[in-house]
């Protein structure tokens, strides 16, 4: 049985964390976003597919250019963030299978069926999010998930070259400034949204 996390830490990584809207000035290095993946990249997915291809945009120039395909207020978030992250999925994460998957021929499970691979990505791409929001928030960082921006954009702009990765969310990264959120929205008890059959 694995050893239980003390309250501190379920607080640093759930019960206190917040979806921040800015950040300070503090920096996110290189080494950081290195950190932060040598955590989530041990979050299982089915088969150990690992479809996330995760592209850190900490330029100026990539921000700016990530900023063009957001919508409302989230342009301005990404310009104001240290780093924002694009998540995209690789629907071609089968080929990969031998090296990551290799006591059996798991490729063989998706040749052919492109749809099995659209849904296999996106399920488990989107459990990698959660996995980095998880090892940012571990780390001392903050994140800023967001949808609010044109995926065909951004595919155009990040993915031109590798069509068969399909973006499928943002986050923003830096240690959040709490000025920028408002008051904690509610979480239902178990009975409300849980049944024991």
């Amino acid at each position: 049985m694995a050893e239980k996390l003390s309250d501190s830490a379920l607080d640093t990584i759930f019960r206190a964390a917040r979806s921040y809207n800015g950040y300070t000035d503090h920096p996110v290095t290189i080494d950081d976003c290195h950190a932060i993946w040598d955590v989530m990249k041990w979050g299982p997915t089915s088969a150990n597919q690992m479809p996330a291809r995760l592209i850190w945009c900490t330029s100026d120039a990539a921000k700016a250019k990530l900023a063009a395909c957001a919508s409302g207020t989230n342009g301005p978030k990404i310009l104001a963030a240290p780093v924002t992250v694009i998540f995209g999925n690789d629907e071609n994460f089968h080929e990969k299978l031998p090296e990551l998957f290799p006591h059996t021929n798991a490729k063989s499970w998706f040749d052919g069926n492109e749809p099995l691979r659209q849904v296999s990505a996106m399920r488990n791409g989107t459990l990698q999010g959660a996995y980095f929001m998880i090892a940012a928030r571990a780390l001392g960082f903050d994140t800023g998930p967001m949808s609010g921006f044109s995926n065909e954009a951004v595919d155009a702009a990040f993915f031109a070259d590798t069509p068969h990765i399909k973006s499928n969310f943002i986050s923003t990264l830096g240690v959040g400034d709490p000025a920028t959120i408002f008051g904690r929205l509610p979480r239902p008890a178990f009975e409300a949204f849980n049944t024991v059959v």
